[in-house]
């Protein structure tokens, strides 16, 4: 009797002796760094429990032990707290790492950005285009609704989600800007506002001109001169906003265009593009100049004029400059 219990003893120590070894060699292995050379990423998609995160970390080598690190997170107890979402691993991480990262939930942030001036179909083509996001976009939005700046979203987005909160950003945007307009508008609506924005978005691409083109617009809608842009009877033709060619005399006499503005009195029907802050500032607050008419001068910019006489003039030269280049 006497030797069994010493059996048993001998038993239950090498047992125990056994165990911490064994969670001696666990512990280590789960803090143990990796031989992976360069970052990774890592995708968890939402509602993926620990038992298939752990196999398709030691799929892409990022561990080396299901089991261990199965039971590592578990006696620390996160295996709830893991988050979904695309992590970046950087190089040699241990189990414990990887096991913080993905509790912390820090994903990765990508970035696309809106042009200033770009169509509702731009937007939409680029929108459709970027692989990362999920959900296809199939109806246009509002033209002129959009803010176009640079947004951060994470893997797998919708791209609708993406949509709302550009529509929110620049309502936001409007909604702030109206309230401090100038006295004495030619316009009485917001929306007015983000139509004529939106050509002077399309009709210049330098900063410092925005004011000075808004103000030109200005002065002949008070004046009651049609805008004559040639960007709304672009827009009119084709709704993505550019032809690959140049306008034809039967295209600039079309009055059944409702986007033609050298036959439409005021403003078109709606915007032309996604205007951004600085033209709608420019048009809530314009240049005060005397200036009604402008052409393009050959340097990417523009000449402005008060009198037709000088615009006929500054048509001619840029004419000049139109032929040279043939």
């Amino acid at each position: 009797m006497q030797g069994i219990r010493k059996y048993i003893i001998l038993l239950i120590a090498g047992s125990a002796a056994f165990a911490v070894l064994f969670f001696y060699l666990g512990y280590r292995t789960f803090h143990a760094a990796n031989d992976i050379e360069n970052e990774s990423v890592f995708y968890v998609p939402s509602g993926q429990g620990l038992i298939r995160t752990a196999r398709l970390l030691h799929e892409a080598n990022l561990i080396s032990n299901q089991n261990i690190f199965k039971a590592g997170v578990m006696l620390k107890g996160s295996e709830r707290n893991l988050k979904a979402g695309e992590f970046l691993f950087p190089a040699h991480l241990s189990m414990n790492d990887i096991t913080e990262i993905l509790v912390k939930g820090e994903v990765i942030q990508h970035k696309l950005t809106i042009v200033e001036g770009w169509t509702s179909w731009q937007i939409v083509d680029y929108l459709n285009s970027v692989e990362n996001l999920s959900g296809e976009i199939e109806e246009l939005p509002l033209e002129g609704s959009i803010m176009p700046e640079s947004y951060h979203y994470t893997y797998n987005t919708n791209r609708s989600e993406i949509l709302i909160r550009m529509r929110l950003n620049q309502q936001a945007l409007v909604d702030q800007l109206w309230l401090n307009r100038a006295d004495d508008l030619p316009f009485n609506t917001a929306e007015e506002a983000i139509i004529l924005a939106s050509i002077v978005e399309r009709e210049t691409g330098l900063a410092h001109e925005r004011p000075h083109i808004a103000g030109v617009f200005i002065n002949r809608l008070r004046r009651s001169i049609r805008l004559q842009s040639d960007p709304t009877i672009i827009y009119g033709i084709d709704p993505k906003g550019f032809l690959d060619r140049g306008l034809r005399r039967s295209e600039i006499e079309d009055k059944t265009n409702p986007y033609n503005t050298y036959q439409i009195d005021r403003l078109p029907p709606t915007a032309i593009a996604h205007p951004g802050r600085a033209s709608i500032e420019a048009v809530l607050n314009p240049m005060q100049t005397n200036d009604v008419y402008f052409v393009a001068d050959g340097t990417g910019g523009h000449v402005f004029s008060e009198t037709l006489s000088q615009h006929k003039k500054n048509v001619a030269l840029w004419r000049k400059i139109e032929d040279s280049r043939k």
